[in-house]
């Protein structure tokens, strides 16, 4: 029987074959399978795929250790930790490692010269009770693009991109950042496409943080940022400006699509300070399996609080919560 393979099929097995990179082999492999129609004629051709995915997620938890195993480079993956995983990205000395610095406890090394940055670090920062990890990463121009750093953008929930607005020359800056990507066929958008054309092409959501828009220069700068980007969030940050901050924490918690709901226990107070992280559109249901699934196939009803709610209103497992509600589960 014939496999009839759609023709993008044969071009995805050509960067398959190409790719160096397991992360981004092991993406593309799950893109050839999904591809695949299902039918007797693929039967074999999905066993061997299943296979290199296999292999692939083998020679990526051992770090490539295995004798002959291309050596995985242990700075293009990062666990994830809270509510996102979020990658600081952009052109040299735009300020990425001072928000890090500004935003969470850790201590990038921080300089007024191009390429301080050489390795990628992590941090926490927590908005509204919700935690998230930001990582700072090395700059992307025409002379340096690390090659582990395709990677961590592509397992990242957001990108912020950081551009130093007040700097003259930052606009060349930002399309020679643009056009790396590009060769890494990466698309940084401001909301995902329904649907993909082309899985050879990765898309990932990302917003703008307009940085340094207070010193000299830095109004006409962000001026031409909102005019040449005027899809994309765009955020102007400065680490003189306090609320400037909070600004970006807010953008990047509205970006990620997500929303904190609480619980309590009957006859208690609500717990405030350990919210459930659910996908927008979550249920009382969801927010059950969060906390144990057991739990959740007990759930007879919950009993809500939240702006526009009756004070304690008793919905079902399919009720949508909203963000802020405060659940109180009964089983």
């Amino acid at each position: 029987m014939p496999a009839n393979l759609p023709p993008q099929y044969y071009e995805l097995d050509r960067e398959f074959k190409k790719e160096r990179d397991p992360y981004e082999k092991l993406r593309l492999a799950k893109e050839l399978l999904a591809l695949m129609p299902k039918h007797k004629g693929t039967d074999k051709l999905q066993a061997e795929m299943k296979a290199k995915i296999s292999l692939l997620k083998k020679e990526i938890e051992t770090g490539g250790k295995k004798h002959g195993a291309r050596r995985v480079d242990p700075f293009s993956h990062f666990d994830k930790e809270g509510a996102g995983q979020i990658v600081l990205i952009g052109p040299p000395n735009s300020g990425k490692s001072s928000i890090l610095d500004v935003l969470t406890n850790s201590k990038p090394a921080v300089g007024d010269y191009p390429y301080t940055t050489r390795q990628p670090q992590a941090g926490m920062t927590i908005y509204e009770t919700v935690p998230f990890q930001l990582i700072d990463t090395p700059p992307i121009s025409e002379e340096q693009f690390d090659s582990f750093m395709p990677n961590l953008i592509r397992q990242a929930d957001l990108s912020v991109i950081v551009v130093d607005v007040s700097t003259p020359g930052f606009e060349d800056r930002l399309r020679a950042f643009f056009a790396r990507l590009d060769e890494k066929k990466i698309v940084l958008c401001p909301s995902l496409p329904e649907k993909i054309e082309d899985p050879r092409f990765c898309f990932k959501k990302a917003i703008f943080a307009a940085h340094k828009y207070l010193d000299e220069n830095g109004t006409d700068g962000l001026k031409w940022l909102r005019e040449q980007y005027a899809g994309f969030v765009i955020v102007p940050t400065s680490i003189l400006d306090d609320e400037s901050m909070e600004s970006l924490k807010k953008a990047i918690y509205d970006s990620m699509g997500i929303m904190k709901v609480f619980t309590k226990r009957v006859g208690y107070d609500p717990d405030f300070t350990d919210p459930v992280i659910l996908p927008i559109g979550g249920t009382v249901e969801d927010a059950a399996y969060v906390l144990h699934k057991d739990f959740a196939q007990k759930l007879q009803y919950a009993r809500i609080w939240g702006k526009g709610k009756f004070e304690g209103q008793r919905v079902k497992s399919n009720y949508i919560l909203s963000d802020g509600d405060v659940i109180e589960f009964h089983i």
